[in-house]
């Protein structure tokens, strides 16, 4: 029989057994729930000291409970509050390289003078679970542990090796799981990753309509750019202060647009993104085109989203100079940041930067070395059964490959060499977005359907050598 029908009829037969009342899927979900809801309340915030530890502790205790010995279980950092958790399930049988598993625990920051509800506990309204980080990333976190366990207790042989790594600085640095991979690549090292921490199953009038798979990130890379001057008194001003100089650059890069550049991710979008806002079909069209309108392309600068998926860009995001409010300034800086395309070069941006600056006399100095995170091809044995099995579960989804024009993760995963794919198969509206935000949330009946989803998805990816 064609793998592909298997797929489809294999994701029939599991989704009629969960609607019809599976005992095992009802009490995985219940799991799922109750992890969920002690990782919300151990605080993996700034507030709460970025301390990974009483959430590692909970895991493992639930882990070991479920039959996974010491030796499946390695919990590891740099520091003693920053610990990541990888848990290997082993195959007995192994005839694929493993598959990685991935969530992060940290979350950002969240004010409860500004919420609704208590942040660092898990709360449920109106058919809504709130608390801080139950989408970025907590919810991953209980759906890969959920059905581990799931699996566990079913007996299940897969054909490779499965490997959840769950990484303690997803929200600040990602040297968590850079060190991961630089001095423990023995532990998570697969054949490609798939991630939790984005790619949402997006609603359209409150039903399923696309199903987002990010493949390529955007590169992180921050400069200073500096003015100096010998300064002087306020009473004799002159015309290129230090301050004038480095506005005039700020100016002028504000101004600056990089050029369009699609990639294999980014085309597919385009040509996908119309099912969610058919009003823009036709800037995408022109995107797409080989002889584009430029008066019609000029309309893509007031579309931010489009915008920023299109071409490399560039922002102020910080400034300071003077040091006192009768002198002259000195000196005064200012942090760009910048958010490159994975297939272009940071000398590329660089060179921008400096040409718009000398002018007026300001440096550009990078701040970090950015880390290279090239596209995860669309490669049909990974994308065809994510494709497959959403369908079974939401007929008639479109699926849209995407760029985050953000950070995870997985930019160093794929820099270390390992495809990653992500998505998390939440259901979100597109215009009630709240990660990072005020009242997080995910309705429950999306986190069940991911919950299902995964664990369909794992079955289907560890058993493709049978």
């Amino acid at each position: 029989m064609n793998r592909k029908l298997m797929t489809t009829l294999f994701g029939l037969v599991l989704l009629a057994g969960w609607q019809s009342g599976c005992s095992d899927a009802s009490s995985n979900h219940l799991l799922a729930e109750e992890l969920l809801a002690e990782l919300v309340a151990a605080n993996t915030a700034p507030s709460g000291g970025s301390d990974m530890r009483p959430a590692v502790a909970m895991l493992v205790r639930h882990l070991k409970d479920a039959g996974f010995d010491d030796e499946d279980l390695s919990v590891l950092g740099q520091t003693e509050a920053l610990q990541n958790l990888v848990v290997r399930y082993r195959s007995k049988s192994a005839v694929q390289r493993p598959l990685l598993l991935m969530a992060h625990m940290d979350v950002v920051e969240a004010l409860a003078e500004d919420w609704n509800y208590e942040p660092f506990k898990m709360t449920e309204d109106d058919g809504y679970l709130y608390g801080r980080g139950i989408v970025d990333n907590k919810a991953g976190i209980a759906v890969l542990i959920a059905n581990l366990i799931r699996l566990k207790e079913e007996g299940f042989r897969p054909d490779r090796d499965l490997i959840v790594m769950l990484t303690a600085d997803e929200e600040s640095t990602g040297d968590a799981t850079k060190w991961l991979l630089k001095e423990h690549r023995d532990l998570v090292d697969a054949e490609f990753a798939l991630n939790t921490d984005g790619g949402p199953l997006l609603l359209v009038d409150g039903k399923p309509a696309a199903l987002m798979l990010q493949t390529s990130e955007k590169i992180y890379a921050s400069f200073t750019l500096e003015a100096t001057d010998p300064g002087g008194h306020s009473s004799r001003p002159k015309r290129d202060s230090a301050i004038s100089r480095l506005a005039r650059a700020l100016v002028d890069i504000e101004s600056y647009d990089f050029p369009i550049d699609l990639n294999e991710t980014t085309e597919s979008f385009f040509k996908s993104w119309s099912v969610i806002a058919p009003k823009d079909a036709p800037l995408f069209e022109q995107l797409l085109s080989d002889n584009p309108d430029p008066e019609q392309l000029d309309k893509l600068l007031d579309e931010h989203y489009y915008n920023a998926i299109a071409r490399t860009t560039c922002v102020a995001t910080q400034l300071s100079g003077g040091h006192a409010e009768n002198a002259l300034p000195q000196t005064a800086r200012a942090i760009v940041n910048c958010r490159y395309l994975p297939q272009s070069d940071v000398s590329t941006v660089v060179g921008v930067l400096q040409d718009l600056s000398s002018p007026y006399g300001v440096t550009v100095t990078g701040i970090l070395p950015p880390t290279p995170s090239p596209p995860s091809p669309l490669n049909p044995q990974i994308v065809d059964p994510i494709s497959t099995l959403a369908r079974t579960l939401w007929p008639g989804i479109a699926i849209i490959p995407e760029m985050s024009t953000g950070a995870t993760d997985g930019a160093f995963v794929r820099n270390a060499g390992i495809p990653v794919y992500t998505v998390s198969a939440i259901a979100s509206d597109p215009n009630d977005l709240r990660a990072h935000g005020q009242d997080e949330r995910i309705s429950l009946q999306a986190f069940r359907d991911s919950n299902e989803y995964w664990y369909l998805l794992i079955k289907e990816f560890a058993s493709q050598g049978e």
